[in-house]
């Protein structure tokens, strides 16, 4: 289908052609990709020593010399780069002078919803590109732009201004049918009320909200309107979720990986449910403990540089994310593949040893029991895991059982299991639901010595 373009502005002009740039880029060779990689990472590198305080300090202890090309044996040398450098050095890594082809700066700020907050600044051109990511998601899912949208999303976000009726989804690069959009703090029987009354075909919601819809039809014997396709974003995405929406919607899910300080990351395959790697946008790395690259399959930690970061330049930025490497795509995309993002790296329980080990929610498949609304796992002490639960009913003791053995097995025989119920589990103040919250810190650990997690 031929998607008919939008009458031009000068934004929506720029915005077209990076997306046409983007489309072609999409089937290039991987080696093509990573000379394009490089050669930008030499553009950043040199940028960032040369404008940017701490960086400059930190790539000369590094061994950089301005001028000197970046070999992947090079990359792996330099020093990652923490969420406590971006509260502690502000300024530092701030850009003393962003070239005039980047255009402005701007401050972005996250939620803090992890309990760190961080600021950096984006350019004008960086947003432009990050733009044009997410316009090719919605190109990727093959939407038909003719379609209602519907977006349920915080009020005065960048997507549409919420709650109200808007004559085209806002794309300004193709000609689309009208969205209706929702504010994101409205309750899930709200929520359910308009999509009825709206009828949209495609929906834009967040993960923690879609969770709670499917369970506000599946409960009340609804049937819910006929969309025809679900884009979600902003938090792990997993099995239970996915199996839900095609219980409720009879739809799979289209999913996103990103974050505030560095735009979308990567994009759900058009034809399979990993992701590929925004490798134009963000080179990405799975390390292990040992900060070598992760083997398809392998779990590690997620660090990511943006490309065109010439605003505050994240180099090695370990997100706070884990993810499972993939292997190469079928689809023929050159782009790296993570298999699954499996969560948070503080989503781990701490043994007594001071050994972590990764506790991710959307493993435990609880999904299975049809009783279990909502869950979090909450580390007490060193001994005692609570898990709190929102159900329909009092589970039996069968199911309360299996609740524990399951939990035991992801984490630790040695620890106590406690079921409690609740009437809800609140969401973050950025609106996002933390399946597991650690209430003990790793340095308290009485064998806190032992510096490993597995």
């Amino acid at each position: 289908m031929r998607i008919p373009v939008a009458t031009p502005t000068p934004y929506g002009r720029q915005l077209r052609a990076v997306t046409e740039q983007l489309e072609r880029s999409q089937w290039w060779s991987p080696e093509l990709l990573q000379r394009y990689q490089f050669g930008q990472l030499e553009r950043l590198i040199a940028h960032a020593s040369e404008t940017v305080p701490f960086h400059r300090t930190r790539l000369a202890a590094a061994g950089y010399r301005p001028g000197q090309a970046i070999t992947p044996e090079f990359w792996r040398s330099l020093p990652l780069l923490e969420r406590s450098d971006l509260q502690d050095q502000g300024d530092a890594l701030r850009s003393t002078s962003v070239p005039a082809e980047h255009g402005g700066t701007f401050k972005i700020s996250t939620s803090g919803s992890t309990g760190t907050p961080v600021s950096i600044w984006r350019t004008e051109l960086q947003q432009l590109i990050l733009d044009a990511v997410v316009l090719r998601r919605l190109l990727w899912q093959s939407w038909d732009f003719r379609l209602k949208l519907g977006a349920v999303i915080r009020d005065g976000a960048s997507f549409a201004p919420s709650g109200g009726r808007h004559p085209d989804w806002g794309t300004l690069v193709y000609q689309t049918g009208p969205a209706v959009t929702l504010d994101n703090r409205s309750t899930v029987p709200e929520i359910a009320e308009w999509l009825l009354r709206e009828q949209p075909d495609y929906l834009r919601i967040g993960p923690a909200l879609l969770k709670d819809l499917t369970f506000h039809f599946m409960d009340r014997g609804l049937a819910p309107p006929p969309i025809k396709g679900i884009l979600c974003g902003a938090e792990v995405i997993g099995l239970d979720l996915r199996e839900l929406a095609r219980r409720v919607f009879g739809l799979d899910l289209s999913a996103s990986y990103g974050a505030r300080e560095a735009g979308p990351i990567a994009l759900q395959c058009p034809e399979h449910e990993h992701y590929h790697v925004q490798a134009e946008v963000t080179l990405l790395e799975v390390l292990d403990d040992e900060g070598e690259p992760c083997a398809p399959g392998e779990a590690g930690t997620v660090v990511v540089t943006p490309l065109h970061g010439f605003g505050s330049p994240l180099i090695r930025y370990m997100i706070g994310d884990r993810a499972v490497a993939g292997a190469p795509c079928p689809c023929g995309r050159p782009h790296p593949v993570l298999q699954q993002v499996v969560g948070r790296t503080r989503d781990s329980v701490v043994l007594p040893s001071g050994v972590r080990r990764y506790c991710y929610g959307g493993e435990l498949a609880f999904w299975q029991f049809t009783d279990i609304r909502q869950f979090q796992i909450v580390q007490k002490t060193f001994h005692d895991l609570e898990v709190r639960l929102v159900v329909r009913r009092p589970l039996t003791e069968d199911v309360r059982a299996e609740v524990a053995r399951r939990i035991k097995t992801a984490t630790s025989e040695h620890f106590s299991v406690a079921l409690t119920y609740h009437d809800s589990i609140p969401l973050t103040p950025g609106g996002k639901f933390q399946d597991f919250v650690r209430e003990v810190d790793l340095a308290d650990a009485p064998g806190a010595a032992v510096p490993d997690h597995v």
